[in-house]
């Protein structure tokens, strides 16, 4: 157990890159995590750590050790956590970095479903950040990250959550003011409100058996859904939209579907995590969101 414990203080020690930041991050002091990793290396015979004055990095068999104790010590902590009460009643603090500024999908699809779970799980504290910077799960105090779009080739765990349908919306006033699309073709003669990116002047829309891209354009390019959405209320354009934010919209007769047969690429979902082993607070907010986002 105690050499256990040690190799605990090791994997810290390396994902924080500094004995100050893992210090605090478990909560004793730094003289004395700086010692205990000196007695480690001297009881394996081998130098794990490259001290300098800035920071800290691992050795070419600093490196080695610590992707095996990582997965030791996971798969310790995961042992513990999963003794007694913890999946019967869960509790602790969760850690989530969700889809960055601009929030849009924080704001429509993750902020009601957070307000689910918390009630459904009110041991569980929840923490989230929705900082425009990439969390590193490595070295961020992060449990999981909640990304749009298909996740880069790395090294993390990416589980798909859902596919957000997509399709066109305008007012009914701008409709009626400038005619109703019957094809897909016909939307080169209307205002797109587009979202800023790759693919904003030509959309890809799909009625089944039949794909067909189309070039758009119009006065107005954003980089908020939000946005798009109150300027097809203001009957500027036609919007493309996830079907769960326009949802309401349609019900309350702000906007109407376009081209109703037609839908756009759907937008994936996807939860990361540094490795497989969960605790069982992170593994039940990864199922409950892929639950609930799947209806969406």
């Amino acid at each position: 157990m105690e050499f256990l414990n040690v190799m605990a203080l090791f994997v810290e020690v390396v994902k924080a890159r500094s004995f100050t930041r893992a210090a605090e991050t478990l909560g004793i002091p730094n003289s004395t995590l700086s010692r205990r990793i000196s007695e480690l290396e001297k009881a394996i015979g081998l130098r794990l750590l490259h001290r300098t004055t800035r920071k800290i990095e691992p050795t070419e068999a600093g490196q080695l050790y610590f992707e095996r104790c990582k997965r030791i010590v996971d798969e310790a902590r995961l042992a513990h956590e999963q003794r007694g009460e913890m999946l019967a009643r869960l509790s602790g603090l969760l850690r989530a970095s969700l889809p960055p500024p601009p929030p849009d999908f924080a704001i429509f699809y993750m902020a009601p479903l957070i307000a689910e779970f918390a009630q459904i799980y009110p041991g569980i504290s929840l923490e989230f950040d929705l900082s425009p910077q990439q969390a590193d799960l490595i070295s961020d105090p992060v449990d999981v990250v909640i990304r749009m779009g298909e996740p880069p080739n790395s090294n993390l765990i990416a589980r798909k959550l859902a596919s957000l349908r997509c399709g066109l919306y305008a007012s009914p006033r701008y409709l009626e003011a400038s005619g109703e699309p019957a094809y897909p073709s016909e939307l080169i003669n209307h205002e797109c409100l587009r979202l800023r990116g790759a693919g904003a002047n030509r959309w890809t829309l799909s009625n089944g058996p039949d794909n067909e891209q189309v070039d758009v354009g119009g006065r107005f390019e954003l980089n908020s859904v939000a946005m798009l959405r109150r300027l097809a209320w203001l009957d500027l354009g036609v919007a493309l939209l996830p079907e769960g934010i326009a949802a309401q919209d349609i019900a309350g007769g702000k906007l109407r579907k376009v081209l109703p047969q037609w839908q756009a690429s759907p937008e994936a979902v996807y939860a990361l995590t540094e490795t497989r082993l969960l605790p069982a607070k992170t593994q039940r907010f990864i199922e409950f969101l892929r639950d609930k986002l799947e209806c969406a």
